[in-house]
């Protein structure tokens, strides 16, 4: 049996646990008891995104994830999904700068079923990878590369927008979906080397969260996931660090069929899992988090210039987060008009800081947020991976929303003073081709997460966003 430790209700938890567990071949578990509804969530979280990518094979971790889903040493072809759909339960994956991750949603009855599952392509994916299936899934990456970033308005923005703002030859630089050159240059023999690289039980975090038998459980994660054999090798991911401040605004200007002239912008914020992190979350919230931020109120209802206005935050542990600010323009209103606006609410919140008021709506609407994941199975049981992966510590979950409530106004000015400033953006300025183009039609906003990741559907040869990342069938 593997060697484990409870741990009890932490203050500010709101009596929610978790059991924290190691396998001798390296594998963490950890454990969420909640029987409020029959359901149990697995999720699995690999320690490789496209941060450990080199120069010429990107995209290769977003690719991976796709061919996790073609087949196993028992599991054939689309078998995942068959019998995760044919027992009632749901799943899909994902690929991040940061991560890669793996989840169902199932019965609570069919628990087994999923850790079976997860422990075969785990243990025998290179048993039943071929080159039939690269090339499927490489054409599949592809088309969706075209649908979702190539041939849509401002598809390409976030992508532009990364390059912009970390330096050519940073970790960070290109974005999972990768380039169309190096998926075609990705050979049979990358991806077998990238599993035998990063797809080891040491290299991952096991969550279970739901209505479940602790012991039983882990007596499933022992019989399956045990026999797994430890392997280590895995090279440290490239050092991210930068400056605090970009130290000059960098723009570019992108002619294209659009529907409505945009500015975008990304400015370098404080790293995730930082106290200067959730401060700036809170800045951006009141200058841009819906339709009662500072932002929407001058741009939308009081200017009439803009049809859409938004600031959020894509967190990053390994390098710089980001601030990312997406306005549409109204009719013929010129970007200038619409940037010196934003320049002048930026630099009177540096001067002044949030009010109470906005303080206290800002912390309450990032309260309901956390609240919102940690109130699923599924949500917990990948907040609790997401934490002991680039956090080492899977607790801190559940203590999160504390910290946050915990920051105060001046935090949140000092943040905004130091960062969000015109030297420390990359400026993405979009134009119409044509007048007709720059006719407003109804705007999409800002991406839900502009992580670009992608998700895994069922039954289909593509991927569409789901809440921040790329996936993979």
């Amino acid at each position: 049996m593997p060697m484990g430790h409870t741990t009890t209700a932490e203050a500010g938890s709101g009596g929610l646990t978790a059991t924290e567990h190691r396998l001798a071949n390296g594998l963490r578990v950890v454990l969420s008891e909640d029987h409020l509804t029959p359901v149990a969530a697995v999720c699995l979280w690999y320690d490789v995104g496209s941060r450990h990518e080199v120069k010429g094979r990107t995209g290769l971790a977003h690719l991976f994830e796709h061919l996790m889903f073609q087949g196993s040493g028992q599991v054939k072809g689309n078998g995942h999904f068959e019998l995760v759909q044919g027992a009632g339960g749901s799943l899909n994956g994902t690929t991040s700068f940061e991560r890669t991750n793996y989840f169902e949603t199932m019965p609570a009855h069919q628990l087994e079923l999923a850790l079976w599952l997860e422990a075969d392509r785990m243990g025998s994916l290179l048993t039943a990878l071929d080159d039939e299936s690269m090339e499927n899934q490489r054409d599949v990456v592809k088309n969706e590369r075209r649908q979702r970033y190539d041939n849509v308005p401002y598809g390409t923005a976030f992508e532009k927008l990364t390059a912009l703002a970390y330096p050519d030859g940073h970790p960070y630089h290109h974005t999972p979906i990768g380039s169309m050159a190096d998926l075609d240059a990705a050979t049979l023999e990358d991806a077998r080397q990238f599993f035998r690289t990063y797809y080891a039980p040491g290299n991952a975090v096991l969550s279970v969260v739901g209505d479940i038998d602790p012991a039983q459980t882990l007596a499933w994660v022992e019989k399956y996931f045990g026999s797994i054999a430890a392997h280590d090798g895995k090279p440290a991911p490239r050092d991210g660090s930068l400056p605090e401040v970009l130290g000059e605004e960098k723009r570019e200007v992108v002619v294209e069929e659009v529907p409505a002239r945009a500015l975008m912008a990304a400015y370098r914020l404080p790293h995730d899992g930082t106290r200067g992190s959730d401060a700036a979350d809170l800045a951006l919230t009141v200058l841009g988090g819906g339709e009662s931020s500072r932002l929407y109120n001058r741009l939308v209802r009081r200017d009439r210039t803009a049809v859409a206005a938004g600031f959020g935050m894509l967190r990053l542990a390994g390098a710089p987060s980001l601030g990312w600010l997406d306005v549409k323009t109204s009719g013929d209103v010129e970007v200038p008009v619409i940037e010196a606006a934003i320049d002048e609410e930026l630099a009177r919140f540096a001067a002044e800081g949030p009010t109470p008021e906005e303080m206290e709506r800002a912390q309450a609407q990032l309260e309901r947020e956390w609240l919102d994941r940690l109130g699923t199975v599924a949500g917990r049981a990948d907040e609790l991976c997401r934490f002991a992966v680039l956090f080492g510590d899977p607790q801190l979950a559940l203590t999160a929303v504390n910290r946050v409530l915990d920051v105060t106004a001046e935090e949140v000015q000092e943040v905004a003073k130091a960062r969000l400033r015109p030297d420390n953006r990359a400026v993405l300025v979009y134009e119409p081709l044509s007048a007709e183009s720059a006719e407003h039609t109804d705007d999409p906003g800002l991406p839900e997460n502009p992580e670009s990741e992608a998700t895994v559907e069922a039954g289909a040869d593509r991927a569409d966003r789901n809440d921040n990342e790329e996936t993979g069938k």
